[in-house]
């Protein structure tokens, strides 16, 4: 029997507030897994470090290596007012900057929050060096900024904003004074190289060094692609029928190297380990109707719910997701609606931590 249901109240789950970890776990790879696999068993509860078990060589464990950037800047305007401005994508040299400034200019797309709307054309100051003009107020609330910088010896936009900026720690994650030291380092990736998400890939987080050198070790390749996570992965679904939800864009690169690797492990027999969401689709969204990936960039705008035939993915690994979210439907897609909830409640129940911060998953499809 089919459970590809698209009524989005048939992705809903009691989540005590409890629940929603707040902090990472004290070390990366002692989070909780839970451990799905296909033919109906029940769950089975380990230890993140344990997913080295399941492994074996041959196989092909995919990372996504975004790097989050600190995109929310506190600042005044003009007239003294306090703002702030979210940056929604890493800014983007702009093509027509003013030679004669000191200033050099960025572009992105942002939200802006103070009390009162600032003007077009007006400025966000957030340090002697590092300030932003708005050019475009669109009526959904979003901006199109111009970030202007001034960057000393050895200081690039990246390092300014770092040295600035706070980290976008996703809304129900509390932090009445911004990001803390720890969530620099700790949302993050140890293997994030790219600069340009708004969000971690989060099921990454619980990879410490040592792990992947031991994933290593026992003969499994590990091979990367990056998506920059935008803000529309926070982005609430508002249609009944999920299947009208409109997903946001995101932008996706694969090496010809990994896709490669992906077609000569597959056609090896290896299994294809899909670390977070971001790769499933990634990976899902590059490919044929062959399943054969193709490198390249690209604007990932691949929608799975349940009905959806994987072409590549044969395992996954992530953390738990929100009720009625977008990324439950891709995880519902790939071990079933109702199995997806019957472990999400065996969960809630044996005192998992949920969301970004929180605990893991392996969906295991081909054993």
């Amino acid at each position: 029997m089919t459970d590809h249901s698209h009524h989005l109240d048939d992705y809903d789950y009691d989540l005590p507030p409890d629940r929603i970890a707040q902090f990472p776990a004290p070390q990366r790879d002692r989070s909780r897994l839970l451990v799905l696999e296909s033919g109906g068993q029940a769950p089975v509860h380990r230890t993140f470090a344990d997913i080295t078990d399941y492994l074996r060589a041959g196989d092909l464990l995919v990372i996504n290596t975004t790097k989050v950037f600190p995109a929310r800047l506190l600042g005044r305007k003009q007239t003294g007012g306090k703002a702030e401005l979210f940056l929604l994508a890493f800014p983007l040299p702009a093509t027509a900057s003013d030679r004669e400034s000191s200033w050099q200019e960025a572009v992105a797309p942002a939200l802006i929050k103070s009390s009162k709307r600032p003007r077009i054309g007006s400025l966000l100051h957030f340090s002697d060096r590092l300030r932003a003009r708005i050019e475009v107020l669109h009526p959904d609330g979003k901006a199109e900024v111009t970030v202007q910088y001034q960057p000393g010896e050895d200081e690039t936009l990246e390092t300014l904003l770092e040295a600035h900026g706070r980290m976008p720690l996703p809304p129900y994650i509390s932090r009445p004074h911004g990001h803390s030291d720890e969530d620099r380092h700790r949302y993050q990736t140890r293997y994030a190289r790219q600069t340009g998400s708004v969000a971690a890939p989060t099921a990454g987080l619980h990879f410490s060094d040592d792990l992947l050198a031991q994933i290593r070790a026992k003969g499994v390749e590990i091979a990367s692609i990056v998506l920059h996570v935008g803000y529309g992965t926070f982005a609430p679904v508002r249609v009944a029928d999920i299947r009208e939800h409109v997903i946001h864009r995101e932008r996706v690169e694969i090496s010809p190297e990994t896709a490669a690797t992906i077609q000569r492990v597959k056609e090896a027999g290896g299994r294809i380990w899909a670390v977070g969401t971001t790769t499933v689709r990634t990976l899902e969204f590059a490919a044929d109707a062959q399943g054969r990936v193709r490198a390249g960039t690209g604007d990932c705008d691949l929608f799975i719910y349940p009905g959806y035939r994987f072409r590549v993915v044969d395992n996954l690994i992530t953390n738990f997701h929100l009720p009625k979210s977008s990324l439950l439907f891709l995880v519902s897609a790939l071990a079933g609606r109702q199995r997806i909830l019957e472990a999400y409640r065996a969960a809630v129940a044996a005192g998992y931590r949920f969301f970004s911060y929180g605990d893991a998953m392996a969906i295991i499809t081909k054993p």
